[in-house]
């Protein structure tokens, strides 16, 4: 059986862009047409089902690819990460099961509960998960699997109380202003302030951060550019850059 690229697609639900980024990384190797039209024999739809199987196990592409092409790998480290992967997926749900079961005992208590209300309460689940799962995506370009392993480690030094959500909501309304404040110059007193509001929310994660999570995180970053809109950070690659400028002349 042999497939083109929109029939494969289709039958797996994974995207032509995505089924091309495989082959870019070498993970596929689909069969070429005179005409240069990618086809999918027996072979790679195999490959692709292993690849889709290993992902949805939890591993980057970096790791599928060292997986797939038989090189060392550290399983036991590997399967301590995934298994702090879930235990994040964990919270997340019960989080999320939180805000249902409230949602039933203000119910069952006879108190007002909308439509609208309950919507929200879903959506913020909702949210939740596929923010995770985006981030998941995209964080498998950018970090080696040392980071990868740092940050799952990581999970576990963060304060009990901390509050993903709110902190999330800082980065957006900082963002924000920064972005209503551009065009301005990088070594203004304004400038300064914005550097130090985001050097102070940056201090959870450089509380955590390991070189290796540091590294990753600054390549994602500075290629912001080309992945703005797959991921919300709560602000854009202007904003970002701004704030580069802002440290190098607050350096210099």
């Amino acid at each position: 059986m042999i497939l083109d690229i929109a029939e494969v697609a289709r039958r797996t639900g994974i995207s032509a862009r995505a089924l091309r980024f495989y082959e870019a990384r070498g993970l596929l190797t689909p069969l070429r047409t005179a005409a240069g039209r990618r086809h999918y024999g027996p072979g790679e739809l195999a490959r692709l089902h292993q690849i889709l199987a290993l992902k949805r196990a939890g591993l980057t592409l970096a790791q599928v690819q060292r997986l797939l092409s038989r090189r060392a790998l550290d399983l036991a480290a590997l399967i301590d990460t995934q298994l702090t992967h879930l235990e994040v997926q964990a919270n997340a749900i019960a989080r999320s099961r939180a805000l249902l079961l409230e949602a039933k005992s203000r119910v069952e208590r006879s108190e007002p509960l909308d439509v609208a209300t309950f919507c929200s309460l879903i959506e913020q689940g909702e949210r939740t998960m596929s923010n995770q799962a985006q981030w998941e995506a995209l964080s498998a370009r950018y970090l080696t699997e040392e980071a990868v392993r740092d940050f799952a480690a990581s999970q576990a030094k963060m304060p009990g109380d901390f509050d993903q959500q709110a902190y999330a909501a800082r980065w957006k309304e900082l963002g924000a202003r920064i972005k209503a404040a551009l065009p301005l110059d990088p070594s203004s007193a304004a400038a300064r302030a914005f550097l130090a509001e985001w050097r102070t929310l940056l201090a959870p994660f450089n509380a955590v951060a390991t070189p290796a999570m540091q590294a990753g995180v600054q390549r994602m970053y500075e290629d912001m550019g080309s992945w703005q809109g797959q991921a919300d950070p709560g602000f854009e690659a202007e904003v970002f850059q701004f704030i580069q400028a802002a440290g190098r002349a607050a350096a210099a």
